[in-house]
């Protein structure tokens, strides 16, 4: 990764905010001379897109946890090398909505499957990129789903059990401890522009540029 560029992902349970706040950073970044890439996940790929409607825009739920595993980890997989690396190289910073704390949350918590298995697979599908830091939206779970509804955003993963979403709260909260000083925890219940704010103050204050 070269000296200029920085990778930035966005997490958080449903309905947190993350698109948008990814996309009002991009805005902020871009008007102080970046370039900057705003891509998702899964996503951000011909292939990855395409992967994405088997996965979220299907309304058939018969997916089995590991094939739902193995479907992100092939679509991260193929975005890395031909979206997220080559912007990195370019000297871009990259701003992605969910990356890999999203598979050890859902899948792992959420799920249930091997948190030291889906550590490995993230590794194994990313080549080992980790992002420069990590928003986290913390959100209720029950106000995340409602915004969602309201937002017209329901997908096959938000139709699962409140309880399913809880255990992926928790899940992104404890990598948040785990991990400190590459995550970084903003309440998402709060306004947008709040909480717009206060990415750009810390987004600004990792990267050493004035806001």
């Amino acid at each position: 990764m070269n000296s200029a560029s920085h990778f930035i992902t966005f997490e958080g349970p449903e309905g947190s905010g993350k698109s948008t706040q990814a996309r009002r950073l991009a805005e902020a970044l871009e008007a102080r001379g970046l370039k900057v890439k705003l891509t998702r996940e899964p996503g951000g790929d011909p292939v990855s897109e395409e992967i994405r409607k088997i996965i979220l825009d299907g309304a058939d739920r018969s997916v089995v946890d590991r094939a739902e595993l193995f479907l992100y980890l092939a679509a991260r997989a193929q975005h890395t090398e031909k979206v997220i690396r080559p912007h990195l190289q370019d000297d871009f910073v990259v701003l992605c909505a969910r990356y890999i704390d999203s598979t050890v949350a859902y899948q792992g918590y959420g799920s249930g499957l091997d948190l030291d298995l889906i550590h490995r697979m993230n590794s194994l599908a990313t080549g080992g990129l980790v992002p420069d830091l990590t928003i986290l939206l913390d959100i209720d779970v029950e106000v995340g789903l409602r915004r969602s509804a309201a937002a017209d955003q329901w997908n096959r993963m938000e139709r699962k059990a409140v309880e399913y979403h809880e255990r992926v709260r928790q899940g992104f909260l404890e990598e948040a401890r785990l991990h400190p000083e590459r995550i970084f925890v903003i309440d998402g219940s709060q306004d947008a522009e709040t909480v717009r704010d206060a990415v750009i103050r810390h987004v600004a204050h990792r990267l050493g540029i004035s806001v």
